[in-house]
């Protein structure tokens, strides 16, 4: 059972952050024939098991083309962190070590 949850459409996205209360929200914006974003996939599964106190989504950029276009996104994979509804950071590419110490900065 993944621990990530996939997003549906913006009211979704929406949802997840405004019901995440403080908690921080690490964003994957993925598309399926992107490779860098399949390798850094089950990496991203081993944190959400390991930071149980954060919540994970992944964005499909090509599914869910509302929500990355109202945040840009012209590169994948590109990771956002948002606390109480803000984005307080975001960084492109597929670099495990940068995910976490941005987990460990922000929550």
């Amino acid at each position: 059972m993944t621990l990530i949850h996939s997003v549906r459409d913006k009211d979704d996205f929406d949802n997840q952050l405004k019901e995440a209360g403080t908690k921080l929200i690490v964003v994957d914006f993925y598309a399926t024939w992107c490779g860098p974003c399949k390798i850094i996939a089950p990496k991203l599964e081993e944190m959400a098991q390991q930071f149980t106190d954060v919540i994970f989504l992944k964005v499909d950029v090509d599914e869910c083309e509302e929500v990355a276009s109202s945040y840009n996104i012209t590169c994948m994979p590109t990771f956002m962190f948002f606390k109480k509804g803000e984005k307080v950071d975001d960084f492109s590419g597929a670099n495990a070590d940068k995910i976490r110490d941005y987990i460990l900065k922000h929550k």
